[in-house]
């Protein structure tokens, strides 16, 4: 009898996290979890490195505000459903490929995420001190992954129909109306 749960590889039994791939003090209890999820995908997926993509997907399991952005019914799960393909269909070309657009610096410190990633990490972080706020949240990492064209999310986003500047658009309004 086969089992019904797929075993663990020797990398995904281990709890410590590859050397760099941390969540720092600037994100929080809020993204730690996000970017865990994001790393144990990536390993699942047979990926090199996190990326944006794996960010996004993680993202909307963890966090409520950036689903209610995103909409909900049939958008929502349509998103989902491109995004569980990825590890079994469209994605597979990006298995032997490091997702970089080249327009964004290597951000140093980084090890474990993809170039655009990393950017889209520390650009959460940034909007979130535009903010004035201590730590970047779930809203600020989204507003980063949808930022550069050429990022594995916004690839996904398109497919689901899903503009982003309506994403940026809905990270600004919700983020106006939290605020208050």
């Amino acid at each position: 009898m086969q089992p019904r749960i797929p075993r663990q590889s020797a990398g995904e039994q281990d709890p410590r996290p590859p050397a760099g791939t941390d969540a720092d003090d600037r994100f929080g209890p809020e993204l730690a979890p996000v970017v865990t999820g994001a790393r144990r995908r990536a390993v699942r997926d047979g990926d090199r490195q996190i990326d944006t993509a794996h960010l996004l997907h993680s993202l909307l399991e963890h966090d409520a505000d950036a689903r209610a952005v995103l909409g909900d019914g049939p958008r929502i799960a349509r998103l989902l459903g491109y995004l569980v393909q990825r590890s079994i269909g469209y994605g597979l070309r990006w298995q032997s490929a490091v997702e970089d657009s080249g327009a964004v610096p290597v951000v140093p410190g980084a090890a474990g995420f993809s170039p655009l990633a990393a950017a889209a990490m520390e650009d959460a972080g940034e909007r979130a001190a535009r903010r004035g706020r201590d730590r970047a949240g779930g809203l600020d990492l989204l507003a980063a992954l949808v930022a550069d064209p050429q990022a594995r999310a916004v690839e996904v986003l398109a497919r689901a129909a899903i503009e982003p500047r309506a994403v940026l658009a809905g990270v600004t309004e919700h983020q106006g109306t939290s605020s208050r």
